[in-house]
């Protein structure tokens, strides 16, 4: 078989850059290609942050930006789109744009709002933005606790609950709406999956010490990769068996700065003696 006739899946990712190579278009790269699928990149914003906190960040030129994304849709088979920091309301705009165009392409979409410092990546005009454009057009929303809650308020609903959220967010039109636990309180980090008119589904994980650069966008990144590798593929084992993954990028992260540490996302190609099976992995009820 040549080269020319392999079929290698394709995500394409609207991203920003982190120069730490923690969080944004890097974590994205590395997710991906854990996956064992090419990522195409699309950088939205250019940041200035470490592992402690973001500082400022420039949103790219919304013309570059759609002119990349179109180039490489037109030149690249992409199985899967996966969304990062925005960085502009014209942005988000371009990325509907975009969507709008092919409607059969399955979107992850993490709505970025905060760095995982505290820090702002996003104001309120970006966040409605994207509330009315970009979330009805989402395949998979993968939102932390912060921002599900930002998001349903900004909507004017009601979301006192883990299961008012999930529903709430779910009535504004994705397919699957994962709310993540890791920055709530408590011995596990609980995550819960709503889909449709099932019950949810509750992911339990060990919680580990400390606090991680870049988790949301490993996750993020690992569930498109996951679905990039067949039109068929299976949403909630996707999902589940990114929530794996990402558990070991976690396991085996590394305080390399001054802040948060950094998810292992590589950590398959150590050696096997480091006994990566003793990582944590979700508990499904």
């Amino acid at each position: 078989m040549s080269n020319s006739e392999i079929n290698v899946p394709v995500v394409l990712v609207f991203s920003g850059h982190d120069p730490s190579g923690g969080a944004g278009v890097q974590a994205d790269i590395e997710a991906i290609i854990s996956q064992g699928v090419h990522p195409a990149t699309v950088i939205t914003a250019l940041t200035v942050q470490d592992t402690v906190n973001v500082k400022r960040f420039v949103p790219t030129e919304p013309s570059l930006v759609i002119e990349q994304a179109r180039a490489v849709l037109e030149d690249m088979p992409v199985t899967c789109i996966k969304i990062g920091m925005i960085g502009s309301v014209a942005l988000v705009e371009v990325i509907h744009s975009i969507l709008k165009d092919y409607p059969e392409i399955p979107v992850v979409l993490d709505p970025v709002l905060i760095a995982g410092g505290g820090g702002a990546l996003a104001d309120e005009a970006i966040a409605k933005a994207m509330l009315n454009l970009l979330v009805p057009l989402a395949t998979v929303l993968t939102p932390n606790a912060y921002e599900a809650r930002a998001l349903v308020e900004l909507a004017g609903a009601k979301g006192d609950t883990i299961d008012e959220r999930g529903a709430a967010l779910l009535a504004m039109g994705p397919a699957y709406v994962l709310l993540k636990g890791g920055d709530e309180p408590g011995v596990e980090v609980e995550n819960w999956l709503f889909h449709g008119h099932t019950a949810p589904r509750r992911f339990v994980f060990e919680r580990l010490p400390g606090a991680f650069h870049g988790s949301g966008c490993t996750l993020a990144s690992a569930i498109a990769g996951l679905l990039a590798q067949a039109s068929d593929a299976d949403y909630v084992n996707a999902i589940h068996e990114a929530q794996e993954y990402t558990g070991h990028t976690l396991f085996h992260a590394a305080q390399i700065g001054r802040g948060q540490w950094i998810p292992h996302r590589l950590f398959w190609a150590d050696s096997e003696e480091e006994g990566e099976d003793s990582a944590p992995v979700p508990r499904i009820h």
